[in-house]
């Protein structure tokens, strides 16, 4: 397990990624049990939440769909800890192993 957080902080230091901590006390979260990509760029059209199961993937693109996860996003960037705050508790966890 120490391993696999030390991997963690190794991958968050990349340019394309943003490890973030959702601390025990938020308590439920939306979208909980699904793993959520939201791909979305320039040309907003072409945004889409890919969702994975244990059914397998499914894709979303719907305007309605969007709004939804896009609300999951801003819930979970307002009650995550921030990136380095991420770090220091994975690499603090990862010390008490």
């Amino acid at each position: 397990m120490r391993e696999q957080l030390h991997h963690l902080c190794q991958a968050s230091e990349r340019d394309n990624l943003e490890l973030r901590v959702l601390p025990v006390e938020a308590g439920a979260f939306p979208g909980a049990g699904h793993a959520v990509l939201y791909a979305h760029g320039p040309v907003p059209r072409l945004d889409t939440v890919q969702l994975d199961s244990a059914h397998g993937g499914e894709f979303t693109h719907s305007e309605a769909q969007l709004a939804k996860y896009q609300m999951h996003m801003d819930w979970w960037q307002s009650h995550t800890l921030g990136p380095q705050d991420s770090r220091d508790l994975i690499h603090s966890i990862a010390r008490q192993l």
